[in-house]
């Protein structure tokens, strides 16, 4: 039998939980993989690419379980009442290949990437930031909002979206959870003061978004929009000027916003950071930016957090996806 935890399961574990309490855990079992980076096994994402989006596979294993994704990325979807990306996950026992638990990952990738976002930034930005701008109100920014606010302590979210009422639904959403709110009139405007800039656009283009006009020392840049080929959000003249801190360098050349400059730009990987291998940041003026694409350690994290909370609370139920069988050579005897 096979532990879940579908959709609902997940929805009565954040509300029960509470989502920033959640994000915050969740944060540090992250951080927890990232220190055990040598024990993984790693790849880029197995991409299929259609003109209307991406269906990607994220697996890896370090030695015991192992785990992957399924998730699609179709910003066409919403056109249709759908939403853009949509994921479950699979842990498996490595000794025996028996899957162990499932979990729906659409809203586990969401509070996964917001995790993962604070993370960099516990590491990276001032600690004394308190203002971020967010540039893109979709799916992903009450996530990111909460994150940074239960992980960092950020106070103020200035925002900006093209579509007004996406910023509306965000203000609306995040109503009582204790943040200021402050709807800006641009990306620009939004950014003006801002100790850490976040941008979370959908639309798979190659834009100039953050120009360097609205970039200021000590900024920390969170982008986590570009994640797939083709697809940018930050000018080249500031990833120039940047430290660029990275999840694994192989696949953020592919997706993230340093694709296709291979040797350009002097990386960081997260985990050397957390480790203490590499420096985070080195002076109070010095501009950073976590160049996010997500990865399947991340993904691994999450899943082993949502088994451990969900078997704690008890959230899950079970799947009969194995055959049980008296003699394991007579499969076919469970059609007599």
């Amino acid at each position: 039998m096979v532990k879940v935890v579908d959709v609902p399961a997940m929805v009565r574990l954040l509300k029960g939980h509470g989502v920033e309490r959640f994000l915050a855990e969740l944060t540090d079992y992250i951080s927890d993989d990232f220190r055990r980076w040598p024990a993984f096994d790693k790849s880029p994402r197995a991409a299929t690419h259609s003109k209307d989006g991406v269906i990607e596979l994220m697996p890896t294993c370090d030695g015991v379980l192992y785990g992957f994704k399924y998730v699609n990325g179709h910003p066409v979807n919403t056109r249709h009442g759908k939403l853009t990306v949509t994921a479950f996950g699979v842990l498996a026992d490595v000794a025996s290949g028996y899957p162990l638990f499932m979990a729906e990952m659409t809203l586990l990738t969401a509070l996964r990437t917001a995790a993962s976002s604070a993370l960099a930034a516990r590491h990276v930005a001032r600690p004394e930031s308190r203002v971020m701008a967010l540039i893109g109100t979709g799916a992903q920014a009450e996530f990111q909002a909460l994150a940074f606010k239960a992980v960092l302590g950020i106070e103020r979210i200035r925002y900006f979206d093209l579509d007004p009422a996406a910023m509306v639904k965000f203000a609306r959403n995040l109503s009582e959870s204790g943040l200021i709110l402050e709807a800006a009139t641009s990306a620009a405007d939004a950014a003006a003061g801002a100790d850490i800039l976040t941008t979370a656009t959908a639309a798979k283009t190659r834009t100039e978004l953050v120009t360097a006009a609205m970039v200021r020392p000590g900024m920390h840049i969170n982008a986590i929009g570009g994640d797939c080929p083709g697809k940018t959000e930050v000018a080249p003249d500031v990833l120039g000027g940047a430290r660029i801190f990275v999840e694994y360098t192989p696949q953020t050349l592919i997706e993230g916003e340093i694709q296709a400059r291979d040797g350009a730009f002097d990386v960081t990987e997260l985990w050397e950071v957390i480790t203490g291998s590499r420096p985070g940041r080195r002076n109070a003026a010095e501009v950073t930016l976590f160049d996010s694409v997500g990865f399947a350690i991340e993904d691994f994290a999450a899943l082993r957090y949502v088994h451990d909370l969900a078997t704690a609370r008890g959230e899950t139920v079970e799947l009969d996806l194995v055959p049980g069988v008296a003699d394991p050579k007579d499969l076919f005897g469970l059609l007599r």
